[in-house]
C-alpha cells in the first residue's frame, strides 16, 4: 500500500477541528491531484474552508480523495481549465449525483462552482451548477457558508432563492433564457421571480493582502513551489485580455505588509518560490522585491516569475534570475506590427521588445519566450511579415539567445471589448506561415492548437443551450471533430459552430452573458472596440 499524497504535504495554515452540526463538504478539483494542488485558487480556497469550524471539508481530486461525507450537503468544484468540465460530470456520476441541477432533488448536495472560467462565462456549463461564485473568493465564500447556514434545514428551492440575493452568487436555474428561434439568438434573460436581481455583479476583493500558498508540496506539477501573488489584474487593458478586463482593477500586494512576511513563512518550507500575477514586474516596488530576495540569505532560492513586461526587463532582473536558477524569461509581444499593437492597445515598440532581449542576455539568461498571436483583428498578411522581421531582428541583436515564440489564435473572451468579434478563418493558415518563415531562422515556434483555440471560443462565446452538445461531445471524446458530431446530431436544435465561433455578433444583441455584470459596464467596453476598429480600418 503506497503512502497517500496528503502525506507529503506541508501545510502553512491550522486547519480547525470542525465542530458536531458541522457542514459536510467535498472540495473537488476537477483533475488530478498533481495538477489540483498547484492551482493557488484552489488551495486558498481549501484552507480557508479548513480553518473554519462550521464545515468540515474533504477534498476530492480524478485520481485521490481524502475520506469522503457519507452525506454531503454542499459540494463544490474549482475550474481553471474549459475542457475539465468533463471530469466534472464524471466525478458527479460517480458519487451517484445527477449531472444536471434540474434532475436533483432534496437528498442531493447543492453543487456550486467557482474559478476563472465560470467567472468568463458560466452559461455552457450553467445547467450542471445549482450555485455559482462569480469573482475574487475572498469575501464571497465566507458569504456563500454563512447565508447556507441561515436557510440550511429549508427546502432546496428557499435555500436557492435565499442565496440569489447574496451579492456575486449566481443561480442559474433562477433564470429563463428566451431565443428568437430554437437556433437562433437570444431574446431575453430574466429573473422567473421578481424578488431575485436582475443583474449578478461580479465580486471583486479590494484588500492589499493578496494570495500565497497554503501547501507544499513535492506531488505537485511544480515540485515544492511555494507561489505568492504579487499583482491582480493587469493595468495594461490589452483589448483581447480577459486577465485583464474581467480581474479590474489592478491590485498590488504590499510589500512590507503582505509579500514580505508570506515569502519569509514560505521560504522556512522550501526553496522554490514563484511569484504570481498577470504583470509582475508593474508591482510599485518590484525592484525593493528583488532586492530582498538578492539577499545572500535565499542565495539557494529556485526563483520562477509569471510572464513580466517587456519593457521592466532590466539587466538586473535578468541577473537576478539567473543567480536564482532562472534561464529563462516569458514576455507577451503578441505582434510585430506596431498598428497590430495599436489596435489592441498594447503600448510597446519594437525597439523596446529587441532591448529586452540584449538586457536578458546581458544578465546571463539563456532563453527567451515571446508570446504572440495570429488572426488578431485588423490583421493583415504584411503584419506577420513584420512579426518575421522583428524576431530576426532580435536574434541579431542577442546572439547566442536561445528564442521561443509561443503564438496561439486570437479567440474573443467575455466581458473584453473584443466580445463582439469572431475568430479569423485564416488564422490556421497564418500559423503555418509564421512557422514556414522563423524555423530556418532557428527560431523555435510553439503553435498552440487551433483547433483547440476554435474549442475555446465555442466555450468562451457559448449560451446554455452547448449544455447539450457538451453532454453528447464528452463521450466521442476531446477532439473538434467530437464537438462536430454533436453539432450535427442537434442540428435545428442549437445554432451551428460559425455562429458561436466565426461570427461577428450585433453590438445590439443580447449576450449570454448580458445579465452578468463584469467590472465595467458595456459602454466602456463598446467605447475600446470602436476605437480598435477605428485604427484597424486606418491605412
Amino acid at each position: 500500500m503506497t503512502s497517500s499524497v496528503f502525506d507529503s504535504e506541508r501545510l502553512l495554515f491550522t486547519p480547525n477541528t470542525p465542530d458536531n452540526n458541522a457542514i459536510p463538504l467535498i472540495f473537488a478539483f476537477p483533475n488530478e491531484y498533481s495538477v489540483g494542488i498547484t492551482s493557488l485558487g484552489y488551495q486558498v480556497v481549501w484552507a480557508t474552508l479548513a480553518m473554519r469550524d462550521d464545515v468540515q471539508v474533504s477534498r476530492l481530486f480524478t485520481d485521490t480523495h481524502e475520506q469522503l461525507p457519507r452525506k454531503p450537503e454542499i459540494m463544490g468544484f474549482s475550474i481553471s481549465w474549459e475542457l475539465d468540465y468533463v471530469n466534472i460530470l464524471n466525478l458527479l456520476e460517480s458519487l451517484e449525483i445527477p449531472i444536471r441541477a434540474n434532475l436533483r432533488d432534496e437528498n442531493h448536495p447543492l453543487i456550486f462552482g467557482g474559478g476563472p472560467v465560470l467567472t468568463a462565462n458560466p452559461e455552457p456549463f450553467a445547467d450542471f451548477f445549482d450555485v455559482i461564485l462569480l469573482g475574487d473568493g475572498e469575501n464571497l465564500l465566507g458569504n456563500f457558508i454563512e447565508a447556507y447556514k441561515e436557510v440550511r434545514n429549508a427546502s432546496k428551492e428557499t435555500q436557492l432563492k435565499a442565496l440569489a440575493q447574496i451579492p456575486g452568487i449566481y443561480v442559474p436555474s433562477l433564470y429563463e433564457v428566451e431565443y428568437h428561434a430554437k437556433d437562433g439568438a437570444i431574446k431575453s434573460i430574466n429573473p422567473i421571480f421578481s424578488e431575485i436581481p436582475a443583474i449578478v455583479q461580479k465580486q471583486t476583493y479590494r484588500g492589499n493582502t493578496l494570495s500565497a500558498s497554503t501547501v507544499v508540496t513535492e506531488k505537485a506539477a511544480w515540485e515544492n513551489i511555494y507561489m505568492v501573488e504579487v499583482v491582480r489584474s493587469c493595468p495594461e487593458m490589452c483589448r483581447f485580455c480577459l486577465a485583464s478586463y474581467l480581474t479590474l482593477p489592478f491590485r498590488t500586494a504590499s510589500l512590507e505588509g503582505s509579500l514580505i512576511p508570506a515569502i519569509e513563512r514560505g521560504l522556512q518550507v522550501t526553496n522554490r518560490l514563484g511569484l504570481l500575477g498577470a504583470s509582475v514586474t508593474q508591482h510599485p516596488e518590484f525592484e525593493a522585491l528583488l532586492d530582498y530576495i538578492s539577499q545572500p540569505k535565499y542565495d539557494d532560492v529556485r526563483l520562477s516569475i509569471a510572464s513580466v513586461r517587456t519593457n521592466t526587463v532590466t539587466v538586473q532582473l535578468a541577473k537576478t534570475l539567473a543567480q536564482r536558477d532562472t534561464r529563462s524569461l516569458t514576455i507577451a509581444v503578441e505582434s510585430g506590427s506596431e498598428k497590430i499593437r495599436q489596435i489592441i492597445n498594447k503600448k510597446l515598440h519594437n525597439d523596446e521588445i529587441i532591448q529586452a532581449a540584449v538586457n536578458a542576455k546581458a544578465g546571463g539568461l539563456k532563453s527567451l519566450k515571446l508570446y504572440g498571436m495570429a488572426g488578431i483583428p485588423g490583421e493583415e498578411p504584411e503584419d506577420l511579415e513584420q512579426t518575421v522581421a522583428m524576431m530576426r531582428s532580435i536574434k541579431k541583436a542577442a546572439p547566442g539567445l536561445r528564442l521561443t515564440f509561443g503564438c496561439s489564435t486570437f479567440v474573443p473572451k467575455a466581458h473584453t471589448p473584443f466580445q463582439w468579434l469572431g475568430v479569423n478563418r485564416q488564422a490556421e493558415k497564418r500559423l503555418q506561415f509564421l512557422q514556414k518563415q522563423l524555423k530556418p531562422q532557428g527560431i523555435e515556434f510553439r503553435p498552440e492548437s487551433y483547433n483547440w483555440s476554435i474549442i475555446q471560443a465555442l466555450l468562451s462565446r457559448g449560451d446554455r443551450r452547448l449544455s447539450y452538445l457538451l453532454e453528447l461531445s464528452r463521450n466521442f471524446g476531446d477532439s473538434l471533430g467530437s464537438y462536430k458530431r454533436a453539432f450535427k446530431q442537434l442540428k435545428g436544435q442549437i445554432p451551428d459552430l460559425d455562429f458561436y465561433v466565426y461570427a461577428n455578433w450585433s453590438t445590439e444583441q443580447i449576450l449570454p452573458w448580458s445579465h452578468l455584470q463584469g467590472p465595467l459596464p458595456q459602454t466602456t467596453l463598446l467605447k475600446h472596440l470602436a476605437e480598435a476598429t477605428g485604427l484597424s480600418t486606418q491605412k
